[in-house]
């Protein structure tokens, strides 16, 4: 009999493993706090929300902070806040969550798409340099799923260009990029802290930065409420009703979460980094599989590892498709999901279609006719690619010796045996791997 669960032989996980994958983690002073906003009828105020603002951004070390309702709302008016506007151009990963950048053509700019790094993941400098033109304003720059981005050679190339660059921090909660937290490097950074991501609040965002007119531009787009902390004449003049006509300011429930959060989070961080760690400790040698993660004891970290993924090498396994791969994986009681996000610049909403009925694609529309180039025209093979080279693997939320062990032997059984599911390996299904309107595999974002 075959040692492989898929084939008939005893499952690698044998042990429940409770609350090991449970998120967020929830104590008694969170139920307290929330039950403090509800019996107060403070859920629409703002004085728990100011007082979060402030110890995120002291966290970071940066001045402003600005809560929102989403991750995806804090990265539009971060854009508009940082001037972004009718015919401009953004640079953005292709492999990335549709709101690092879609909310760009709201404000009647164009998201232009480079490659990503096959390491990393995360945006490719050289390419980000190949993307640039007259019209470009702004680099998005993606800490894609926990890893820190090349912030020192994408600052030099903004600098170098005069771009603004804005940092979505969603994925790296707390990550730092050679001693420096992720978010504090460009001219702005956004999150998401929705209940899913490893700092969770609920469902809100947070907008940081340092420039005193970012943060109120930022204001004045979606928070009409806050004009009256609005100081700069010019701006405050046409102060009153929000600029883009949105509503965006957080409820007090998640403000009051993100209070204790801060408390807490740093010492479930650590935990996490140690389980993950030991997880691709476990599989270090391993044909076929390996981690994507930064060096285990380094200046660069991982943050809350959200949503972690594997490299999956087939060419080392005889060309034994992820999705057989992960079927075995599975079959022993592990987690193993192929792919990651699908690449944005193959989705026709960047190169065909008119959301706003202006007569040519939306993503065109401030664009000189004749000058568009399509993002499905382009060639980015890295990103292309991904979706049979990766897999999301087990979140580990708490360091459980024996449960890591037996999850990390799912893996190795699957690649160690790998010879006998080629004969049944009906390859990779055709555009499987990946998703376009979730956060890789997970649900919610």
């Amino acid at each position: 009999m075959s040692e492989l669960a898929l084939l008939g032989g005893p499952k690698a996980v044998q042990t429940d493993p409770g609350n090991t994958f449970s998120w967020p983690i929830v104590n008694q002073e969170m139920e307290e706090k929330v039950l403090e906003v509800l019996r107060k009828g403070s859920m629409s105020s703002m004085d728990i929300t100011r007082e979060f603002e402030k110890g995120f951004a002291k966290w970071h070390g940066v001045e402003y902070g600005l809560s929102h309702s989403t991750g995806t709302a804090s990265l539009q008016c971060a854009m508009f806040g940082l001037g972004v506007g009718c015919g401009d151009e953004i640079i953005c990963p292709s492999i990335t969550y549709w709101a690092s950048c879609l909310q760009a053509l709201s404000l009647g700019a164009s998201v232009v798409f480079a490659d990503v790094d096959p390491e990393t993941l995360n945006v490719d400098p050289d390419d980000i340099e190949k993307r640039i033109t007259p019209r470009t304003k702004l680099i998005v720059v993606v800490h894609y799923v926990g890893r820190p981005a090349d912030m020192d050679r994408i600052m030099a190339i903004a600098k170098q260009h005069n771009l603004k660059v804005l940092e979505d921090v969603s994925h790296a909660h707390g990550a730092l990029y050679k001693g420096k937290m992720a978010g504090t490097f460009g001219d702005a950074a956004g999150f998401s802290l929705m209940s899913g991501k490893s700092f969770a609040t609920g469902e809100a965002g947070m907008l940081l930065t340092n420039n005193r007119e970012v943060y109120e531009r930022a204001i004045l787009f979606g928070h009409y409420a806050r004009h009256g902390d609005i100081k700069d004449p010019v701006l405050a003049a046409g102060s009153g009703l929000p600029w883009g006509g949105y509503k965006y300011r957080s409820n007090q429930f998640c403000s009051a979460i993100g209070l204790e959060q801060l408390k807490k989070y740093p010492a479930e961080m650590a935990e996490i980094d140690k389980a993950m760690n030991y997880f691709w400790d476990q599989l270090e040698g391993v044909p076929g599989i390996r981690g994507h993660r930064t060096q285990p004891g380094g200046d660069t970290t991982m943050g809350g590892w959200y949503n972690p993924l594997g490299h999956y090498a087939p060419e080392e396994l005889e060309g034994l498709s992820i999705a057989r791969f992960a079927e075995a994986v599975n079959a022993e009681g592990g987690k193993c999901s192929p792919g990651c996000n699908k690449p944005l610049h193959m989705h026709p909403l960047f190169s065909e279609i008119d959301v706003y009925n202006c007569g040519k694609p939306t993503n065109a529309a401030n664009i000189p006719d004749g000058e568009f180039v399509r993002p499905d025209s382009v060639r980015l093979p890295v990103a292309e690619a991904l979706q049979e080279r990766i897999c999301v693997v087990p979140w580990f939320k708490h360091f459980r010796k024996d449960i890591i062990e037996q999850y990390a032997a799912a893996y190795r059984k699957a690649a160690e045996n790998y010879k006998e599911l080629l004969p049944g390996d009906k390859g990779n299904p055709e555009n499987s791997g990946g998703q376009w309107g979730l956060s890789a595999s997970l649900k919610g974002s």
